[in-house]
C-alpha cells in the first residue's frame, strides 16, 4: 500500500474543472529519497544459557561487536537510527556498536526477536521446531518485514541510513521477502556473527542487495557462525 496510485482516491474530482489532476496528485505521493538498510547479525553468545537473560555475549562476541562498530563508523555515513531486537544478545551487540556511532538513537523492538519465520523448503533434519512456532513467529517476523522494509515516505526529503541489529533467521527471511524470492528458501543462506547485510530501497520501491553477511573486515580467527 505504498505504490502512489494506491494512495489516491480516483473518484475525487477537482472542484473547479471537474477533472482529475492525477499527475500532480501522483507526484505528491511519490517517494523522493532512498533508504539504506543495514542488517546486523548479533555477535557470538553463550549457547548454554537457559533463559534469554543468560545468553550473553562471549568475550569473542564482544570483540566481534567492536569490529562491526568500527566498520560501520569507518563508512563515514551519518546513520539515522539503530533499531534492535529486544533479546539480550542483540541488545548487548547494539550497546557495543553504538559506542562507535555516538549520538545515533537506539530503539528496541520485540518484532525483531529470533524465531522460526516459515517452514524451510527443502526441509532440514537438524532443525525441526514445533509447527506452532511457524504460526507464532512467522506472523511476527512478517510484521517486522512489513513495518520496517519499505520505500521511503513521500515526506522524506533526504536519503536515510538505518541499522537493524537482530538475528540470522530474521535477516535471511527479510532478504528473501525484500528481493521477492520464495521465502521458503531462507535457510539456504548462512550468516556470520556480527555480519553486515546492506539493502537499498529506491523511491520506486525497487530493492537491491549490496552485501550479504559481510565479515571481510574481521580477522579470520574472529569469524564464527554460532
Amino acid at each position: 500500500r505504498r505504490e502512489p496510485l494506491s494512495l489516491i482516491n480516483l473518484k475525487k474530482k477537482n472542484e473547479e474543472t471537474g477533472e482529475e489532476e492525477l499527475a500532480s496528485r501522483l507526484d505528491h505521493c511519490k517517494a523522493k529519497a532512498t533508504r539504506h538498510i543495514f542488517l546486523i547479525r548479533h555477535s557470538q553468545y553463550n549457547l548454554d544459557g537457559r533463559a534469554d537473560k543468560d545468553r550473553t555475549l562471549t568475550p569473542l562476541g564482544r570483540e566481534q561487536a567492536e569490529l562491526t562498530g568500527q566498520r560501520l563508523a569507518s563508512l563515514g555515513i551519518k546513520f539515522d537510527q539503530i533499531i534492535h531486537s529486544s533479546m539480550t544478545r542483540a541488545t548487548e551487540t547494539t550497546e557495543i556498536i553504538s559506542k562507535h556511532l555516538p549520538g545515533v538513537k537506539k530503539i528496541s523492538t520485540d518484532l525483531l526477536r529470533e524465531g522460526a519465520p516459515i517452514e524451510p523448503d527443502p526441509p532440514v533434519s537438524h532443525w525441526k521446531p514445533e509447527a506452532v512456532q511457524y504460526y507464532e513467529d512467522g506472523a511476527r517476523i512478517e510484521a517486522a518485514f512489513r513495518n520496517f522494509i519499505h520505500r521511503a515516505d513521500a515526506k522524506q526529503e533526504e536519503d536515510s541510513y538505518e541499522i537493524f541489529v537482530c538475528h540470522a533467521n530474521v535477516i535471511r527471511y527479510i532478504v528473501c521477502r525484500a528481493l521477492q524470492f520464495p521465502p521458503e528458501g531462507w535457510l539456504r543462506m548462512s550468516l556470520n556473527n556480527g555480519s553486515i547485510t546492506h539493502l537499498v530501497i529506491r523511491p520506486n520501491g525497487r530493492v537491491a542487495l549490496r552485501t550479504l553477511g559481510d565479515t571481510g573486515f574481521m580477522p579470520p580467527d574472529k569469524i564464527t557462525r554460532t
